[in-house]
């Protein structure tokens, strides 16, 4: 893509002056919390160097220590150049409660574990040094969302090492002092046309916005018009009959074609600003017990991806590794990814855009039901989703799974009302996407209908699901799953949406070594293929079925139920997994 830029941390809002901040830092436990009182925030004494992005229980990080702490203190030298406009200070991801101190003073505080935040911190950085300083504060409260951090001290099931502190990108930018602030893009098919509403950091007289969209340095629109109210919203044309006789071309995960878009912020002759971004032209659309993509049935090949690496947990150790995993999950055959209880870094969403992978985005899990948690679940989704929109690769949002966070979801009306308000207030900023509440069973209102089930006999499986569809459907029993979990709420019916099998295989396999996974674990290559070949076909044996998604990408600690190792080395030949998918 024309604005492209290696380990850029935004790229759907380029603007090249920027300096990335990871790398060395200082580092303290500070276990007394008692930092502040004691000026930390003014500097400290290092107990350790940390390497920015990997936190302290990681071995990327240069310390690797798994216990837990709840405050943690970082700091680093910033070299600010001397500059008129805005000075911007972004995290991509710090867990949990981060606040920020430059030369002693407090420049903000942001709440959440897995959304980008940003503080303006023009007034107080000098020209030269500048002493930043941040205060983490992290906990194993159930109240923040947390997805599969562990909220005891030892792994359990499939629970791993917490994330405490950044994780993420952090890094400085220099803006205009009126500079464009945010982007929202629509890809418009009906009109073959995309709409802009780009927000404004500060409103002077006179001001427009101009965008352009070309496609291979051919242009295809461009539209100016009147900043009002700090957002000016733009529709721009998407013909490109100079490329091909079709006009308008189209995103999909065979043919992920991307449109280049140029934003330049205007007063009067005088250009304020200018960013890069790109977006793709997609429509995701439901039609009967159908998904569709750009008007054709979809068939969804998923596999669930964690997103955990061996020496840095949550965090990809390159952009390079994110690039890898996405090849090496097309080479299986898949033709999407269910991203489960993270919050991937954006590079990751940029390549899935380019390559042409589906994304299921959901959240990470609360693992209790009171008015904190629904607050901090609600806050931070909301980020998320503002945070995303515009990538085409995203196709879903799943904000709920397996009612972690809401575990009386069957019956307790106010956990279904919760679930419901989601669902609107997603909806109400992103009328584009299909959401899915509470994916795998006791749905209440739902676009598509998710089941789970690790059942290991494809013969049963398909035995099952094909005599007793209507049952399960209408509430009557229990979907396979082991005879105990039902597809819908109390109160809650099938209304003839598309069904996935959005869990299943989750086969444990590691050449005999302890591990866990679903079911019985397999002796050898040969049964695991046997195994997979069979759940897999049953599954797509289901002709009221338009989808599925495997458990998973990669083993993750204690959980051995990969196709890839930890190291993402093929435990099977992926051609024999994808001829199998492909089938």
């Amino acid at each position: 893509m024309k604005h492209y830029i290696s380990d850029y941390p935004r790229p759907q809002l380029v603007r090249t002056d920027w300096v990335n901040l990871n790398g060395k830092w200082d580092f303290a436990f500070d276990d007394a919390n008692a930092g502040e009182k004691l000026g930390w925030q003014k500097g400290f004494s290092k107990q350790y160097d940390i390497e920015v992005s990997f936190t302290y229980e990681t071995k990327l990080s240069g310390i690797g220590q798994q216990e837990p702490h709840e405050h943690v203190w970082y700091a680093k030298t910033l070299n600010v150049k001397k500059h008129d406009g805005r000075v911007l200070l972004h995290f991509e991801g710090s867990d949990y409660r981060t606040r920020a101190f430059i030369n002693g003073q407090f420049v903000g505080e942001h709440f959440g574990g897995y959304a980008r935040f940003t503080f303006d911190v023009t007034d107080y950085v000098n020209e030269g040094e500048n002493l930043l300083v941040v205060h983490i504060e992290d906990s194993f409260s159930r109240n923040q969302p947390r997805g599969k951090q562990r909220w005891i001290p030892e792994n359990f099931s499939c629970f791993y090492v917490q994330t405490t502190g950044i994780w993420k990108s952090v890094w400085l930018e220099y803006a205009p002092e009126t500079y464009i602030k945010t982007l929202k893009i629509t890809p418009q098919m009906v009109s073959e046309s995309v709409r802009i509403e780009a927000e404004v950091s500060s409103m002077k007289p006179g001001m427009t916005v101009t965008a352009v969209a070309s496609f291979k340095g051919k242009e295809a629109g461009r539209t100016t018009v009147s900043v009002k109210d700090g957002r000016a919203v733009l529709e721009v044309g998407t013909e490109c009959r100079t490329v091909h006789q079709w006009g308008v071309m189209k995103w999909s995960p065979n043919d992920p074609n991307l449109y280049d878009l140029d934003i330049t912020l205007n007063e009067g002759e005088e250009t304020l600003d200018t960013v890069g971004s790109y977006f793709g032209m997609r429509e995701v659309t439901i039609k009967g017990d159908r998904v569709l993509l750009n008007g054709a049935v979809l068939y969804q090949r998923l596999i669930l991806d964690q997103g955990y690496w061996k020496d840095s947990d949550l965090t990809p150790p390159s952009e390079a590794a994110l690039i890898e995993d996405i090849d090496k999950i097309m080479a299986l055959g898949y033709n999407g990814v269910r991203k489960h209880m993270k919050v991937e870094d954006e590079r990751f969403l940029y390549w899935a855009d380019v390559k042409g992978l589906l994304v299921w985005s959901e959240f990470p899990a609360t693992y209790t039901f009171n008015d904190e948690a629904v607050q901090n679940f609600t806050r931070e989704w909301m980020e998320v989703v503002r945070q995303n929109y515009n990538h085409p690769a995203i196709i879903t949002w799943t904000p709920f799974n397996e009612s972690w966070g809401v575990p009386m979801i069957d019956t307790d009306v106010t956990q279904q009302k919760f679930t419901e308000s989601i669902y609107y207030l997603t909806k109400s900023f992103d009328a584009m996407r299909p959401v899915i509440t509470n994916d795998g069973w006791r749905h209440t209102i739902s676009d598509i209908v998710t089941l789970h089930d690790y059942e290991e006999s494809g013969e049963f499986f398909l035995k099952y699901y094909t005599e007793h569809k209507d049952e399960f459907l209408e509430n009557e029993r229990p979907y396979h799953a082991g005879g105990q979990f039902y597809a819908f709420a109390d109160g809650y019916k099938y209304q003839g949406q598309p069904i996935i099998i959005s869990e299943y295989g989750g086969i444990a396999f590691n050449n005999g070594e302890e591990g866990w996974g679903y079911g019985n674990k397999v002796a050898d290559k040969e049964a695991f293929i046997k195994r997979f070949d069979a759940i897999t076909s049953a599954v797509k044996a289901l002709d009221y079925c338009c989808g599925f998604c495997y458990t998973q990408v990669s083993d993750v600690q204690q959980e051995i139920n990969g196709l890839m190792d930890m190291e993402r080395n093929f435990k099977i030949d992926p051609e024999i997994i994808a001829e199998i998918n492909k089938r």
